[in-house]
């Protein structure tokens, strides 16, 4: 079994098996002719379940066909050009090689002794993005498993910075369309049931900045204490941003912490065109990063950023197993001073192949096509009757519902694009995701592949239009 340790002596064997798997990858990426084969969990779950995992197979070629038939033939393909719905962008090569190479030499970035250049490289990186978001000189910042957890982070300085003893009287304000992450943080960190004050938004789904101004004035008049204002760059749902100079004019006034979720919308910072989008990220005093979102990065790769280093304070412990105090006077670099998690893998290597190989402008140049497609897709859609488009998009997200000429109860409207999504994913020609707005049921294009075209959408619309048709005419049958 020691044949199968990574280590100097089973190199060859090392070479061997990853090539053998990238080529399957790889010749299965270039077959691909549709995002999903339509595989039912009934069909899928019998085959894995049938898997004595006591049973090893010990050689990796059988083992890559049996991974085809209970994966890689059946998996979601991100890359493939009508997939449309959740934010997973397909990834770029140097992040993948980047994925390999750390996962082959295994750093963990809790403490400089298990990881040496790779803190310094994350640190970079940290440093990189602070500057472009224009934090200052003071900021810093460290890698996290996703927004979920940068979103915590973010939360959990806020309530530290607040200094309150009763924490039942903190709120977090935050748009209605927020991201779900920050009524957990709020669980999560002990906050009281209605410490999250949603604040209506306009019609572009944008949080109003008359609403929280008077949210938290009501806050104040309360005798309660605004620990933060959440403002959101790129809803999940409608990828609308908020007005963050008139919200850090207000969290100034307030005194409340100012955190901008970015999780989406942080592939603005590297945009050729539209980075003014997002003026006043400058003013937050966290900002959360999706690279993995919108930098065409592999899961998972993000971060939290923060414009006071001193704020992460709030997250450092000390063990004399792992980063006793002596390493600070020493100016020993430990990442895990600053992070929720302890053993953590090297991500940050991903963003840094992608950096030197490609350099900020091209991956700007990439989610500027995005951002320009979702303008072509929402003319479409505008001028298309059978469609209802809710808002201009600000990043590449579209937001949609079939209206049948015939047909005027919104309930079986509801029905009839539920159907066309599940029989759509059922079919495997295309992904699209769903949401809700004022209670009714619509449709999303969550647009992140510059290999997608206007022919693309079109096409699926044309699809989604079809299954539609296809319920109401059954349902009409049905009815007769």
């Amino acid at each position: 079994m020691r044949s199968h340790l990574l280590n100097d002596t089973t190199t060859e064997h090392y070479r061997r098996s990853v090539t053998e798997g990238v080529e399957r990858v790889a010749a299965k990426l270039a077959a691909t002719d549709r995002p999903f084969t339509g595989v039912t969990v009934d069909d899928l779950a019998p085959r894995i379940d049938a898997i004595d995992l006591d049973q090893p197979l010990r050689d990796t070629t059988a083992v890559l066909d049996e991974l085809e038939d209970v994966y890689l033939r059946d998996a979601v393909y991100f890359h493939h050009p009508r997939y449309l719905a959740h934010l997973n962008c397909p990834v770029v090569i140097p992040a993948v090689l980047g994925e390999a190479v750390l996962s082959a030499v295994n750093s963990s970035l809790d403490t400089w002794d298990q990881s040496a250049g790779g803190t310094l490289i994350e640190r970079k990186l940290i440093d990189w993005t602070a500057a472009r978001i224009g934090l200052g000189p003071a900021a810093d910042g460290v890698f996290t498993s996703g927004g979920t957890q940068s979103n915590l982070q973010a939360l959990l300085l806020a309530r530290e910075e607040a200094k309150s003893p009763d924490l039942a009287k903190l709120r977090v304000f935050a748009s209605e369309v927020s991201h779900f992450s920050v009524q957990k943080s709020a669980k999560l960190l002990g906050l009281g049931p209605d410490a999250v004050v949603a604040v209506p938004v306009d019609h572009d789904k944008r949080m109003r900045t008359v609403a929280l101004a008077r949210e938290l004035e009501r806050c104040a008049e309360a005798g309660l204490v605004p620990m933060a204002v959440v403002a959101t760059a790129g809803t999940t749902d409608f990828g609308s941003i908020d007005p963050l100079p008139e919200i850090a004019g207000l969290c100034e006034q307030y005194g409340a912490w100012m955190h901008v979720d970015a999780a989406y919308g942080c592939g603005l910072l590297a945009s050729l065109k539209y980075r003014h989008r997002i003026d006043g990220i400058e003013r937050a005093d966290s900002v959360t990063v999706d690279y993995h979102k919108s930098f065409f990065q592999p899961v998972s790769s993000s971060a939290v950023l923060v414009r006071d280093a001193a704020t992460l304070r709030h997250a450092t412990y000390h063990a004399e197993y792992l980063n006793p105090r002596r390493m600070v006077t020493e100016r020993i670099p430990n990442q895990v001073d600053k992070s929720l998690q302890t053993t953590r893998r090297f991500d940050a290597l991903k963003l840094w192949m992608t950096l030197r190989v490609m350099g900020a402008d091209g991956i700007g140049a990439l989610f500027d096509e995005v951002c320009d497609l979702a303008a072509e897709g929402w003319r479409l859609l505008a001028a298309d009757p059978r469609f209802d488009v809710v808002v201009e998009p600000s990043l590449s997200t579209l937001v949609f519902r079939y209206i049948p000429a015939a047909v005027t109860d919104s309930a079986e409207t509801d029905r009839a694009n539920l159907y066309a999504r599940k029989a759509l994913f059922a079919s495997g020609d295309a992904v699209v995701a769903g949401t809700k707005v004022s209670g009714r049921h619509y449709l999303k294009f969550t647009l992140l592949n510059p290999e997608t075209t206007t022919a693309d959408i079109t096409a699926v619309l044309d699809l989604i239009a079809g299954h539609a048709e296809q319920y109401l005419g059954e349902s009409l049958d049905r009815a007769c």
